[in-house]
C-alpha cells in the first residue's frame, strides 16, 4: 500500500539512498559505493535523472557510458513500436512517455537484476499491455531479474512469477504467486451461511478479511475448505488483489 516502503526499498537495494542501519549485499559484497556491482542493476522510477534538455537519443548515448551492454539498436527499436520521437527533449515528453522512455531503458541496458518502480504510470490500455509483452518476450530471450512494484496487481498477475508483499516495511508474504494463491480461499453466500460456516469449520483456518453486500458475504480464509460443509455455498481461489487487500487491511 502508500507508504510501505516499496519505493525506499528500491532505492536503498540502488544506491539512491543510504540505510540507516544494516548492509546490502549481493554476491557477498557490499553494494554501498561499489560501481562494479552498481553496473549490475538498474533502476527506473518516477524520478528523472537526466538533465531535463537533454534529448532521447542522446540519454541513451548517455547510459551507455555507465551500462556497456546497453543496447542502443533495440532501444530505437523500441522507440518505434511505442512512437516515442527521439529527438525529444525530456522535459517535454507527457506522464505517460516519460514511463514508456525509462520502460525502454530498463528493456535495453542488459544487467542481470532491474528494477522497475511504477512502470505504467500515465500509459493508456494499449501501452501498457506493449510493455508486458515486451518485458516477457525480452525475459524469455536474454533472462534476467525484474522486480515490478506496482498497485495494479490484477493487471500484472498473470505476468509475475513470486510475491513479495509489505505491510509497513515489513515483508508479511514471500512466495511463489502460484503458492500463494493456493493457500487459501473464498467461499460466498448469504451473511448467515457465512457466519455460521465460520463458526462451525472456521476455527482451524485463519480468516483474514470479509465483505459484505446487501444480505451477502464473502470470507477470505488461509487454508483447505471443508468439503462437508460447503453446500449452498460459492468457493472460489482468491484473486491477487483481493488477497493483497485483505492481508494489508488494518
Amino acid at each position: 500500500r502508500n507508504g510501505a516502503g516499496k519505493s525506499t526499498l528500491l532505492n536503498l537495494i540502488t544506491n539512491r539512498k543510504f540505510p540507516d542501519e544494516g548492509t546490502i549485499t549481493l554476491d557477498g559484497a557490499t553494494v554501498a559505493e561499489n560501481d562494479a556491482l552498481l553496473q549490475q542493476v538498474f533502476l527506473i522510477n518516477e524520478q528523472n535523472l537526466f538533465p531535463e534538455g537533454m534529448k532521447v537519443k542522446k540519454a541513451f548515448q548517455v547510459t551507455k557510458l555507465f551500462h556497456p551492454s546497453f543496447d542502443e539498436e533495440y532501444a530505437l527499436q523500441l522507440c518505434k513500436k511505442f512512437e516515442l520521437n527521439t529527438k525529444k527533449k525530456i522535459k517535454s515528453l507527457s506522464t505517460g512517455y516519460q514511463s514508456i522512455f525509462k520502460n525502454i531503458l530498463a528493456l535495453s541496458v542488459n544487467v542481470p537484476y532491474v528494477f522497475f518502480d511504477e512502470p505504467v504510470l500515465g500509459l493508456d490500455a494499449y501501452h501498457r499491455d506493449l510493455f508486458y509483452k515486451l518485458l516477457i518476450e525480452k525475459y524469455s530471450i536474454s533472462p534476467f531479474t525484474a522486480v515490478i512494484s506496482t498497485h495494479l496487481i490484477e493487471e500484472v498477475a498473470t505476468v509475475i512469477e513470486n510475491v513479495i508483499i509489505i505491510k509497513k516495511g515489513t515483508i508479511i508474504k514471500n512466495q511463489s504467486c502460484e503458492e500463494l494463491l493456493s493457500s487459501g480461499y473464498c467461499i460466498s453466500g448469504t451473511a448467515s451461511q457465512i457466519d455460521s460456516y465460520l463458526s462451525s469449520y472456521g476455527s482451524s483456518q485463519e480468516l483474514i478479511g470479509t465483505d459484505s453486500i446487501g444480505g451477502l458475504k464473502t470470507a477470505y480464509l488461509l487454508g483447505t475448505p471443508d468439503s462437508s460443509a460447503v453446500s449452498g455455498l460459492e468457493v472460489s481461489q482468491m484473486d491477487l488483489q483481493k488477497l493483497f487487500i485483505q492481508l494489508t487491511n488494518s
